[in-house]
């Protein structure tokens, strides 16, 4: 008789985000290959299971869906903390963008390595990447991915020239247009679509509307919509975006996207910070077009609030996004939820907006929604993917959560995982069926080598950009600036010898 392909994980408290949203206290779940075949409290667990079934025990453990983040930069992680204190313009002009066009090699799989170890260690299961650009190399990032165990959906960048003399925009990555085509992404979706197991998907990631011809946008759209592509784009993210669409295109940034027709149940617009509201909420509500929230990134950036309050009342599809790691440090989805829930009843004197169940909403069955992916993954429920998170919340940090009190007015699961969880608190990761993180530990993977090749690259990569931070004192530190090798020093601190404080 051949062994069984089925796992059943009992005892746990199970955050479904089904229809009904029912959380179930001492439940269990059966696995039988990739997929959920059975789900409830155990006593209702079947009677007889085929000989190998394997049980893991998960006591006093919760369980949610795989947690989705709708924006996020895979090649980034190896740039984390080199852009700090910057507001966005500066940040992408004299930062990121010179030291993104001198990747070389496998410095764009290296970056995603380290992204999709802490992805699924912080209990991300499926991404959206927002833009990966030639330099990244393509290929390398899907071989990364791939590798992981992780579910994707990777967008290759289409951009045009950004460099703007009017709008003080210098673009170092234009001269790599020709290979962040339309016709480049045609031939990435063609080659890596539905590869590994049908866990890659390749979207379109349009470039940032800056000036260039509408008409151009506009053969993304067209394009994706005949290929049944997915489509995502950075729009109206910083505080002069809704001032740059009317000035150069006489538009808000949605009349913009509706005439490019970037618009639709498969695009993800990420940001939308500064948005004309009466005119744009209602054509993304029309347009069933998904807004990816990254509270994170746009206060790092002094990008502004975005107004997800306003977009939840009319039913407009709000997903999260981490972004980059540059710019919010982290991939740890559970720190962007409890932001997104508390940010929003500060900014707004209402206490009573963005509750722990409609971030975690956005962090789970919303964010399958907007990558299309609703009816296989974002919920625990018979028939769906196996892609789901186990945390431990018995620490002192979740205290004092008792399972045994949450039907007596105790503390709600849900708020536990939101707010007094972090990705720290992650003990098992589950994606197609396979065990991918097991004790807060990857599986499959050499973390220390992956560490290791992240530094080496990183250190390349500041090199050839001449880009380095300069910090102040240890008594003070000051603001970051960046300097090219060789330039006058903008203070007389003296550089921090090896072992320093910083």
């Amino acid at each position: 008789m051949a062994n069984s392909t089925q796992t059943i994980y009992t005892d746990a408290t199970i955050i479904t985000l089904n229809s009904s949203r029912d959380i179930i206290l001492n439940g269990f779940i059966l696995v039988d290959g990739s997929r959920i075949i059975d789900i409830g409290p155990k006593s209702n667990i079947p009677s007889s299971l085929p000989d190998g079934t394997i049980t893991i025990s998960l006591e006093g453990r919760i369980v949610i869906p795989g947690l989705i983040n709708t924006h996020a930069h895979l090649a980034q992680s190896i740039l984390r903390g080199l852009a700090e204190d910057l507001p966005l313009h500066n940040w992408l002009c004299d930062a990121i963008w010179p030291l993104e066009s001198c990747y070389e090699g496998d410095d764009g799989y290296v970056a995603a390595r380290l992204t999709c170890t802490e992805m699924l260690k912080s209990g991300t299961t499926c991404f959206l990447e927002a833009m990966c650009t030639h330099r990244a190399g393509f290929e390398g990032v899907v071989k990364a991915v791939g590798e992981s165990g992780i579910r994707g959906c990777i967008g290759k960048l289409v951009k045009f020239e950004e460099t703007n003399k009017d709008l003080n925009i210098t673009d170092p990555r234009d001269r790599d247009l020709s290979s962040m085509s339309i016709p480049s992404m045609l031939s990435a979706h063609e080659k890596f679509n539905g590869t590994y197991d049908d866990r890659i998907q390749v979207w379109a990631a349009a470039g940032t509307p800056r000036g260039s011809p509408l008409s151009s946008h506009h053969e993304i759209g067209k394009t994706c919509k005949k290929h049944s592509i997915g489509l995502t784009m950075h729009c109206a993210e910083a505080p002069k975006d809704l001032e740059i669409y009317r000035s150069q295109y006489d538009m808000t940034p949605m009349e913009f996207c509706q005439q490019a027709e970037l618009t639709g149940s498969k695009t993800v617009l990420a940001h939308m910070v500064h948005l004309d509201l009466a005119t744009d909420l209602p054509i993304l509500k029309e347009t069933g077009t998904t807004v990816a929230h990254n509270p994170n990134s746009n206060l790092k950036l002094a990008s502004g609030i975005a107004k997800i309050p306003e977009m939840l009342e009319v039913g407009i599809n709000v997903s999260l996004g981490t972004d980059g790691a540059p710019c919010g440090n982290t991939y740890d989805m559970f720190r962007e939820m409890h932001l997104a829930s508390i940010l929003h009843k500060g900014a707004n004197l209402n206490a009573a907006l963005t509750t722990a169940e409609q971030v975690l909403e956005m962090a789970t069955i919303k964010g399958a929604r907007a990558l299309g992916l609703e009816k296989e993954i974002g919920s625990l429920e018979v028939g769906k993917k196996a892609d789901f998170v186990v945390v431990d919340p018995n620490g002192v940090g979740c205290a004092p959560w008792d399972v045994e009190q949450a039907l007596e007015g105790g503390i709600s699961p849900v708020t536990v995982v939101v707010h007094s969880c972090t990705g720290r608190d992650v003990k098992m990761v589950v994606v197609d069926g396979k065990v991918l993180v097991q004790d807060g530990k990857l599986v499959c993977g050499d973390e220390a080598d992956i560490l290791n090749a992240a530094k080496k690259s990183v250190r390349g990569i500041r090199q050839r950009s001449g880009i380095k931070c300069s910090h102040g004192s240890a008594s003070h530190r000051g603001p970051i600036s960046f300097k090219k090798k060789n330039a006058a020093p903008k203070s007389s601190n003296p550089k921090p010898l090896e072992g320093a404080r910083l």
